[in-house]
C-alpha cells in the first residue's frame, strides 16, 4: 500500500530528479518548443515540496490535490494544468483515504490520462507525453490481469512509458507548438512524454 509518507519520498525525488535533468529536458524542448520545459518541471516541483513541508495533507486525497495546485500555480507553459489535472484526477480515486493500491493507482492514472485528452485534444500518436501515459496505463492493467504486485506493475508501466516516450522520436507533431513545425519535428523526442517517463520511474523507486 502507498501511504502518506510514500507519497513525500516520491515527490522529493521527483523534485531531485528534474533538479538534476532539467537542462536535458529544456535542450529536448529547445528542438521543438519553447525551450523551458526542465526548468518549468524543476520549478513546479520545488513548490509542491515546499507547499507539502508548509501544510503536510492528512489524507491521501488532499495530498494529491496539494500537488496539482502547486503544479498549476508554478509550472508554465501547457505542462502545469496537464500535469495538475492528472494529480487532481488522481485525488479522486483515493479519496480521503491515508493509503492506497493498485486499483486506485489505476484509476487515477486513467482519470487523469482521460482529463489531460480532454484538456489537451491529444491522442496517441500526437508526440505528447499522452504517448507515455497511454502504455504506462496498458501496463499496469496487464499486471494487474496477471496479478502481479503492486511494485511489479509499477515497474513495468516504468518499462512501457519509457518505451512510448522514445517512440515519440519518429512521430510528427500534432499539438502545441511542436506541431508547427510538422516535418521538422521528427527525429526528436518530446518533452512531455520524457518527464512523464521520468514520473513513472521515480514511482516505480518510491511508491512501494
Amino acid at each position: 500500500m502507498v501511504t502518506l509518507e510514500n507519497l513525500f519520498k516520491f515527490i522529493s525525488s521527483l523534485q531531485a530528479v528534474y533538479s538534476e535533468k532539467k537542462l536535458y529536458l529544456s535542450e529536448l524542448d529547445s528542438a521543438i518548443g519553447d525551450g523551458d520545459h526542465g526548468v518549468n518541471m524543476a520549478r513546479g516541483f520545488d513548490a509542491v515540496v515546499a507547499n507539502w513541508k508548509a501544510n503536510p495533507p492528512s489524507n491521501c486525497e488532499d495530498a494529491f490535490k496539494s500537488i496539482s495546485a502547486s503544479l498549476i500555480k508554478t509550472v508554465g507553459g501547457a505542462s502545469g494544468p496537464l500535469y495538475g489535472t492528472m494529480f487532481r484526477k488522481m485525488s479522486l480515486a483515493v479519496g480521503k483515504k491515508t493509503e492506497f493500491g493498485l486499483d486506485e493507482w489505476i484509476d487515477g492514472i486513467s482519470k487523469g490520462i482521460d482529463g489531460i485528452m480532454l484538456i489537451g485534444k491529444a491522442q496517441k500518436g500526437d508526440k505528447t507525453m499522452i504517448d507515455a501515459w497511454i502504455p504506462a496505463l496498458e501496463a499496469l492493467k496487464t499486471a494487474q490481469n496477471d496479478r502481479k504486485t503492486f511494485a511489479e506493475a509499477l515497474r513495468e508501466c516504468a518499462v512501457a512509458a519509457k518505451n512510448g516516450a522514445e517512440a515519440t522520436i519518429p512521430l510528427i507533431a500534432k499539438k502545441g507548438r511542436a506541431s508547427y513545425l510538422g516535418e521538422r519535428s521528427i527525429g526528436h523526442q518530446d518533452p512531455g512524454a520524457t518527464s512523464s517517463a521520468m514520473m513513472a520511474a521515480v514511482a516505480a523507486d518510491t511508491l512501494i
